[in-house]
C-alpha cells in the first residue's frame, strides 16, 4: 500500500499531478476504501473553497477613489492660436 500525502491528493483533484502519480492514485483508489474516503473529504472541502469570493469593503473602495481624486494630475489645457 502506497501512502499519499494530502498534497498528492490535492494535485490529483486539481489535475496537476504527474502522469505517474495519477496512475498510482487511480490504481490505489480501486483497492483502498480509506483513500477513497480521504479523497472525498478533500473534494468536498475544496468544493467549498472554490466557491469563496473576495471583494474589498466599500470603505476601502471609497478611500482609493478619494485618494485618486485628490492626487489626480490636471491635464494642461491646449490653446489653439
Amino acid at each position: 500500500m502506497t501512502l499519499f500525502t494530502p498534497e498528492d491528493l490535492l494535485r490529483y483533484l486539481y489535475k496537476e499531478s504527474s502522469p505517474e502519480l495519477t496512475v498510482a492514485i487511480d490504481a490505489a483508489l480501486k483497492e483502498d476504501w480509506m483513500l477513497r474516503e480521504k479523497l472525498e473529504v478533500l473534494r468536498s472541502s475544496t468544493d467549498e473553497l472554490d466557491k469563496v469570493t473576495v471583494a474589498p469593503r466599500m470603505e476601502v473602495i471609497m478611500r482609493v477613489m478619494d485618494y485618486a481624486r485628490r492626487t489626480a494630475v490636471q491635464e494642461p489645457t491646449v490653446s489653439h492660436h
